[in-house]
């Protein structure tokens, strides 16, 4: 059984996470706390971590879900739910071949040189160290995820699950192979689906080309493309059968440029007159349009390229050449020939692969498809019937909208790392076997002369499957029976498409049932001039150095600092180190708190509200109301806003002002604060756990070590707090407001005037007869923090009572007027203020004459210049302030 660890008897005077974080981990796994028990009478919560891709080390939107997921994961645990948070890892079938492809090429290698099998080991080690990078970092976050259950999209289990879903999605008839104009990309070459394909607008051009008409070769039809080598794969010209220009010339025949080859020419509305000359070339094996109009019109589909788009057999005196060399050599053989008849700047999209970045190119394939349409179906009803729901909520319409129009998905990939398609060709009959388990024979005519499909799958298919493979599906497993569907998915917004969607669609094909009932998407993470990261920008940060320097719990915190869902937001040295001096502040509190609690003083485990001072019914009051607004907002899914409210509550609330209001009664020898110091401050602590997990056990550890009731063995299976109504008093928060601003009022004149910190001044307060009785019993309070003697506690306004010389300052519940002699010689400090602004003024005007002197700019290093610059800036803020405070005593009566 694994004990608690040691405590250090004296609190360390700083915070260093880098003692704290591993060992209460190794503790919290050695008691098996991550993993939840099945209690059949009780609903468990449920995530399941979308899986890393296996492509290196994790990334700050890593680090963001998973530190959003943690958030949810231990709430729940800690509000007694059977709480599963199910991890693993993505085999990324092409993001991953193309890493370890770069790898080889460093070496001078690719994979043909290798071989498939010694590629594959290749991609097996490199998963094998990139999981163990993976989890080193979830776990350094404080995942506090079931690694027993930990999966893997190509573990056996899952490969299981992807043969049985293929196969039985066959046999539906809504797997089909079949040719199509898929995206094909050169450098990884392979097929990609639509959604792994990014347009990019490019500057070309549009060149104009004369086809001649073959019964009068002085007469031409003249179109416009953006892709002139694909002239040579056109197999007619088409216009629109509305279009008057071209009455009398469809059925009529062209001869292709460069290869001589007639053509029909065709009439189909797909054209639009506007376009060019309104007479377009069509296509049909390299264009998606085009590849439509040959069905309708019979045309024949001729490939000019290569996989690796060079030009082929079919291109001619073309063959072999790269595409745009063959661009290049047509454009002039077109211009010798007079047929090039003009070229016209243009703007278009331009489809780019979303992997390595290269132009795609539109490919006649024979490729394995998913009919989507009678899978979108079911999932479109499931979230227009709410069953599930999508937070936030606007992106239910681009849900809906695009699964309205969904098209077929490509599935096939001509990749090697990857699930292989469960396809069998038969070489002797032809027949295809699709089978879970790896047949040996022919099913039709027994022949052993079979050849698995060479393709792999699309990585978003077995993906797709994640939260029902993930717990056992395709066998009825305890698990599946009791953790699905799943709770929430977490995720970014721009999987919406690429897997949101397809694990709903193929959950409920497959389990028969929603994957999960919510659908939670975060934003992106952006630096902090609100730029996407990225290695080309050199603005991509490392989590791990972060959690290095700031601690773990200081990343998370500047994560969720100013997050809302579905909403981007920026990382800046700001956050983090807000999130260090957070951790220091509670750290500091705590240790002020602990070392109050001597050997001998008992705190009972219940406070009796009714007999407490006010200042501790109001901070009981506080603390009850930020339990309500934070649960409401953690239901609601709005962790950055609930992170911000505790926040506010434990440095604005009880650290800066219950803490110095309990230190005068302590002060004075009455420990009757401390009761409801350690009652807020563990209750608080638990309320903060879920957001920094490490701190938070640690402070915690350090209280119970005082505290007889505190019983549990950690923070993370305390209860999570609840609000208690009865400990709600509007009056008590209504007082301690009006003192806190009387006080907060009197320290920021002090402030402003440069008040000496040492000097005690004159402060008179004007309320109503009904206020002044509560306000006044805080004198001591209002003395001691604002620094101020003697108060007078007076009824009405000041108005003329107020006399010259003097600070007013009219509050919400009263008015506090300051003789401006109790704080400084009023003429005195009139004269050093004027002193000081003229001598900042003949500075700065002594710089800007330097910064204008053509020699100082034209002989002095450019740092040294810099500097100058800075100097003058500060110069000129600080003269600024100067002035305001000036002005500021003049007014003073």
């Amino acid at each position: 059984m694994a004990k608690t660890p040691e405590i250090e008897q004296e609190m360390p005077k700083a915070y260093e996470p880098g003692k704290v974080e591993q060992k209460w981990y190794d503790f919290w796994m050695e008691k098996g706390y991550f993993k939840p028990r099945i209690e059949p009478d009780k609903e468990p919560f449920v995530i399941i971590m979308p899986p890393p891709n296996v492509t290196g080390a994790p990334h700050l939107g890593h680090a963001l879900e998973s530190a959003l997921q943690d958030i949810m994961t231990r709430w729940h645990r800690m509000k007694g739910e059977p709480t599963l948070w199910l991890p693993g890892v993505d085999h990324a079938s092409i993001a991953a071949q193309v890493v370890v492809e770069r790898e080889l090429a460093k070496e001078g290698l690719d994979r043909h040189q290798l071989g498939r099998e010694k590629f594959l080991e290749r991609m097996r080690q490199w998963v094998k160290d990139c999981r163990h990078t993976i989890t080193e970092q979830r776990m350094k976050l404080g995942a506090s995820c079931d690694w027993t259950r930990e999966r893997y999209t190509m573990d056996e289990q899952s490969s299981r699950a992807v043969r049985t879903a293929f196969a039985r999605l066959y046999e539906k008839g809504l797997i089909y192979r079949g040719e199509r104009i898929i995206n094909r990309c050169p450098r990884c070459g392979t097929a990609l689906s639509d959604l792994e394909v990014d347009h990019q607008d490019v500057n070309g051009h549009l060149w104009y080309v004369r086809y001649p008409m073959v019964e009068d070769k002085e007469k031409f039809v003249t179109v416009a493309t953006t892709r002139p080598e694909t002239i040579l794969g056109d197999t007619a010209v088409a216009v629109n059968p509305e279009d008057k220009r071209f009455k009398g010339m469809v059925g009529k025949k062209v001869i292709l440029p460069a290869v001589n080859r007639e053509i029909p020419i065709v009439a189909d509305e797909a054209v639009d007159p506007k376009f060019g000359t309104g007479a377009v070339k069509i296509t049909p094996g390299h264009d998606p349009v085009d590849f439509e109009v040959a069905q309708r019109q019979g045309l024949p589909l001729i490939n000019i390229l290569n996989p690796d788009a060079t030009m082929n057999e079919n291109a001619g005196p073309y063959n072999g050449m790269d595409r745009y060399d063959c661009r290049k050599a047509i454009l002039e053989d077109l211009e010798k020939s007079g047929q090039l008849v003009k070229i016209e700047d243009y703007s278009h999209a331009v489809g780019h692969c979303q992997r390595c970045q290269t132009v795609v190119e539109p490919i006649a394939s024979q490729q394995w498809f998913v009919k989507a349409a009678p899978l979108a179906g079911p999932a479109l009803a499931a979230v227009r019937d709410g069953q599930i729901k999508i937070t936030p909520q606007r992106f239910t319409k681009v849900y809906i909208n695009w699964m309205e129009n969904i098209r077929d998905w490509c599935i096939s990939r001509q990749l090697w790392w990857g699930h292989r398609i469960p396809v069998w060709h038969c070489r002797d009959c032809k027949e295809l076997i699709v089978a879970v388990e790896t047949p040996q024979s022919c099913s039709s005519c027994g022949s052993t002369n079979i050849e698995q499909d060479p393709d792999v799958l699309d990585t978003w298919f077995s993906s797709g499957l994640w939260p029902h493979s993930t717990l056992g599906w395709p066998d009825d497993t305890e698990d599946l029976r009791y953790f699905y569907p799943t709770s929430v998915m977490e995720t970014a917004y721009d999987l919406i498409f690429f897997w949101v969607a397809r694990m709903i669609m193929m959950g409920i094909e497959d389990a028969g049932d929603i994957p999960f009932r919510t659908i939670y998407f975060h934003g992106l993470i952006r630096d902090d001039k609100g730029e996407k990261m990225s290695k080309t920008k050199g603005n991509v940060v490392d989590p791990l150095d972060l959690l290095e320097k700031y601690g773990t719990d200081a990343l998370r915190f500047a994560l969720l600092m100013g997050t809302s869902p579905g909403n981007d937001s920026r990382l800046s040295t700001d956050k983090t180190e807000a999130g260090r001096n957070f951790a220091n502040k509670l750290w500091n509190a705590t240790r002020f708190v602990v070392r109050s609690l001597e050997p001998g003083v008992n705190i009972d485990r219940e406070i009796n509200r009714d007999r407490l001072p006010v200042e501790d019914r109001w901070i009981l009051s506080r603390l009850n109301r930020t339990f309500a607004s934070v649960t409401g907002l953690m239901e609601d899914f709005q962790f950055g806003e609930a992170q911000r409210q505790i926040h506010d509550f434990l440095w604005g609330e009880y650290c800066d002002w219950y803490i110095e209001l309990a230190k005068i009664r302590l002060q004075a020898n009455d420990t009757t604060p401390l009761p409801t110091l350690v009652h807020v401050l563990e209750k608080s602590l638990r309320l903060l756990h879920p957001f920094m997990p490490f701190l938070t056990e640690e402070l915690w550890q350090n209280l119970k070590k005082h505290i007889t009731w505190i019983d549990t063995e950690s923070i993370m299976v305390a209860a999570y707090p609840e609000s208690d109504k009865a400990m709600l008093d509007p009056a008590a928060e209504s007082e301690l407001e009006a003192v806190t601003e009387i006080i907060r009022a009197i320290r920021n004149v002090r402030a402003q005037y440069k008040v000496a910190s040492s000097r005690w001044i004159e402060v008179k307060i004007y309320t109503g007869s009904s206020r002044q009785a509560t306000i006044s019993r805080h004198t001591d309070s209002i003395k001691s923090l604002a620094r101020a003697n003697p108060v007078t506690f007076l009824e009405g306004e000041p108005g003329d009572k107020a006399g010259d010389n003097t600070l007013v300052l009219p509050l919400a519940q009263a008015t506090v007027v300051i003789p401006m002699a109790s704080m400084f010689d009023l003429e005195a400090e009139k004269e050093r203020v004027e002193k000081e602004l003229k001598q900042t003024q003949n500075e700065a005007t002594r710089l800007e004459s330097r910064l204008k002197d053509k020699a100082f700019l034209t002989r002095a290093p450019e740092a040294v210049i810099e500097k100058e610059r800075q100097k003058l800036y500060t110069l000129n803020d600080k003269l600024e302030k100067l002035k305001q405070q000036s002005a500021r005593l003049q007014e003073v009566r």
